[in-house]
């Protein structure tokens, strides 16, 4: 006992079995760190290093050469879809209490990172008094009255797909029928709003008549899934698989045993990525997918796509793309949401939301996962009677925010901040509507398949 680690395992009821490092009670694992000596990798910082060992890490640190890599591709253009800060003096003209506080925390001058987290954002709206957060929550419903109005179900399954819901393909592909019906359901509105046309009875569908779609660009892909189902159904010809993480079970290998099928995988954040620049896809017309796009990787895909790029020094390249037909994005993670990448911050500062309380407001939305998902939730008209709960217990002010987000009942979080996701999204597709698309935004799976169940769906008319 004596020449091991004295870390106490309370799920083990025992200390660690490693040996401790020379002078130290403690083995490498579990040595006390210092905040102030530990700083992030500047070329990774999902890692930390020793500050006095930074510069012979930056030399050696394994994504190196990737990142070096990266940076030489044609395609490769830093924060080129980021978007940025407006001027706060000339856009804001109220901010809740502790708003101030949440929003220096992202001055680049204090050396935080750009992203506001969501401790933050909850110590923010901690720090409101009671009545400002009953506006809040006013204004929220106000808003989404108003804005947030015939949301319709479309809960599509195509006959194309009809080889993946009997489970007619590879068997050695994973199968999981949650996602397969919204990967079905996804394709399915795009079918219905005439951007995609079924392959049915044809080894591949005709793209010489200049309907069809040869090429899909997936964003956020992941192991690409969504990708193989589209192209076991509808016979695409290009496949372009965006995502800066590396995955092990991908759809990578199916896909290249298909005949004539053309793959690139785009390892690389969306957020720096020209599409314009790919010269593989420079010729030809193409669909943009992308299923479950956590927070502001939806409004960076939006801006990759139809442009409105935060640096504009390259105009031929940084313009709308003419081949996009088409677009589908299932939304999710709201609560990731940054004010910076938002596509509409314009939008929401019509509406009078302002960006302490869009801060807020995505806070809001990690709400919407609380409550039991094994059937639909009331109707988001219920949310008065929630109001009005409130209202009825702080009206002697004993409580503060605080405590009355603690005694909220779970379906009522949910339903604000399913109101609260409603509202952030109704802004993106405003902005598509903006920018030329013929675009909706719908229900595409049930409650109980998934609770991140909402769909952008675009067309570009000019080309159908």
């Amino acid at each position: 006992m004596e020449t091991r680690c004295k870390f106490w395992l309370p799920k083990k009821k025992r200390f660690c079995a490693n040996i401790p490092l020379n002078e130290s009670l403690f083995c490498g694992n579990h040595t006390p760190r210092s905040d102030s000596q530990w700083i992030p990798c500047p070329i990774d910082p999902s890692h930390s290093v020793l500050k006095e060992n930074l510069e012979g890490h930056v030399r050696r640190c394994p994504l190196l050469k990737q990142v070096q890599s990266l940076t030489l591709q044609p395609f490769y253009q830093k924060g080129i879809n980021a978007g940025k800060e407006e001027d706060q003096e000339e856009l804001e003209t109220f901010r809740p209490k502790g708003a101030d506080d949440l929003e220096s925390s992202n001055d680049p001058a204090s050396g935080s990172l750009d992203n506001i987290l969501s401790e933050m954002k909850r110590n923010a709206v901690y720090s409101m008094t009671v009545l400002d957060f009953y506006k809040l929550i006013e204004k929220i419903e106000h808003v989404h009255e108003s804005i947030c109005k015939d949301i319709q179900d479309s809960y599509q399954v195509p006959e194309a797909c009809g080889i993946w819901i009997k489970r007619e393909v590879d068997r050695k592909l994973p199968f999981q029928e949650k996602h397969v019906m919204q990967q079905v359901s996804i394709l399915g509105n795009l079918e219905g709003l005439g951007v995609l046309k079924s392959s049915l009875g044809k080894e591949r569908a005709d793209y010489d008549d200049g309907t069809g779609i040869p090429a899909v660009v997936e964003f956020g892909a992941g192991r690409g899934y969504l990708t193989q189902m589209l192209a076991d159904c509808y016979g695409i010809k290009k496949v372009f698989l965006v995502e800066r993480k590396s995955y092990k079970l991908k759809a990578d290998r199916s896909l290249r045993q298909k005949e004539s099928l053309i793959l690139q995988r785009l390892r690389i954040d969306i957020e720096d990525l020209n599409l314009n620049a790919v010269g593989s896809l420079r010729e030809d017309p193409y669909l943009a997918i992308g299923k479950h796009l956590c927070g502001p990787a939806t409004d960076l895909t939006l801006r990759c796509c139809l442009g409105e790029h935060s640096n504009q020094s390259n105009a031929e390249l940084n313009g709308v793309n003419p081949n996009l037909r088409g677009l589908a994005i299932a939304t999710c993670c709201h609560h990731l949401c940054q004010w910076k990448h938002y596509i509409n911050k314009k939008y929401l500062l019509e509406l009078g939301i302002t960006k302490g309380e869009f801060h807020a407001i995505t806070w809001f939305t990690s709400w919407a996962v609380d409550a039991d998902h094994g059937a639909d939730l009331p109707d988001v008209t219920d949310c008065k009677l929630h109001l009005e709960s409130i209202e009825k217990k702080q009206c002697g002010e004993d409580y503060g925010v605080e405590e009355i987000v603690r005694n909220m009942k779970a379906v009522e979080r949910a339903v604000l901040g399913f109101m609260c996701k409603k509202i952030i999204d109704m802004g993106r597709l405003m902005w598509m509507k903006e920018h030329g698309l013929d675009a909706q935004f719908v229900k595409y799976v049930p409650s109980s398949v998934s609770p991140e169940n909402h769909l952008l769906i675009g067309r570009c008319p000019n080309h159908l």
